[in-house]
């Protein structure tokens, strides 16, 4: 009872720069760890399987190897350690290879931003998704909450918006925003809809710049503001995604705010994110629905999780 109601005097007196704090505990319950992932019910995902027409697999993730934009002293390596690394064993001689991995796992390349992600700084006290705060969860080897193995496996309708097709552009401008208008006008032309518990994925063109001009596409990123951001909420999807490093528009609308987008989904509205994806090829085919499938690694205590998600026409 005591944690049930600091977590509605939390989301009574919470304020971000204008923004309005998740009014918690949230619609699943005090301790729900899983946020949007709630809507993803079994019938969601039989919706999902009949838009599967001719088979076609996209692969959506991007290739993990030396040279991908990275920011800060986020780095990533990878070592095939002896040569071979085991054998040779038994009368048939085998022979085997590992590697050794080292890097920020769940925040570089195609990533899947989990809800113990993002929060909120209060007072002295960090606050994150269904007022869990950090001194309670936030230990050095993991979080005790909101840890990406509760996310779930994901499998539901997928709805690619192509903003920058829709503009008649390659590529979106960086710091230009997405808004509910050109969401609508797209998804009028594409002649699909957004329903609750989809997928909704922005292609903007920024990703064309990957591995081609790392110094632009970490400059910043055309993606979503705030209006837009409240109709995804609106709609009840379940995660938004997108071909840039963040989805959401940077340089933002506002200098004061640092990332609004994340915490209204993350943290306000336990909608997940996933970034930096491979959408060149959905688009080229117009593919604008499909089943979408993802499977978060089930890192325990983690923040994120890296992934090869896949659309199915």
């Amino acid at each position: 009872m005591k944690r049930i109601l600091c977590i509605i005097l939390l989301g009574s007196l919470m304020r971000v720069g204008g923004l309005n704090a998740q009014t918690a505990p949230s619609e699943w319950g005090a301790d729900d760890q899983r946020g949007a992932a709630n809507r993803l019910t079994p019938a969601k995902v039989l919706e999902a399987v009949e838009l599967i027409e001719t088979g076609k697999v996209y692969q959506l993730g991007k290739v993990y190897e030396p040279g991908i934009p990275l920011f800060g002293s986020r780095h990533y390596s990878l070592t095939i350690v002896g040569g071979p690394s085991g054998g040779p064993l038994g009368d048939n001689q085998l022979v085997w290879y590992d590697e050794m991995f080292s890097g920020e796992i769940g925040q570089i390349g195609t990533q899947f931003d989990g809800l113990g992600h993002i929060g909120t700084r209060m007072g002295d006290e960090d606050v994150f998704y269904n007022g869990f705060k950090r001194s309670a969860i936030g230990k050095s080897y993991g979080l005790e909450k909101l840890g990406v193995e509760n996310a779930g496996a994901f499998l539901t309708r997928g709805v690619l918006i192509d903003v920058a097709g829709y503009k008649g552009v390659a590529r979106l401008e960086v710091g230009y925003v997405i808004t509910v208008a050109d969401i609508e006008g797209a998804l009028k032309k594409q002649e699909v809809s957004v329903g609750e518990g989809d997928v909704v994925i922005f292609r903007t063109g920024h990703g064309t710049l990957w591995m081609k001009d790392n110094e632009t596409f970490n400059s910043g990123q055309p993606g979503i503001g705030m209006a837009a951001g409240q109709w995804l909420v609106d709609q009840k999807i379940v995660m938004v995604a997108g071909d840039t490093w963040g989805v959401e528009v940077v340089p933002g609308e506002d200098d004061a705010l640092a990332f609004p987008v994340h915490q209204l989904l993350i943290a306000q509205h336990g909608i997940y994110i996933l970034e930096n994806l491979d959408l060149e090829a959905l688009a080229k085919d117009q593919v604008y629905e499909f089943a979408f499938a993802f499977s978060p690694l089930r890192l325990k205590g983690a923040t994120g999780s890296p992934g090869n998600p896949i659309a199915i026409r």
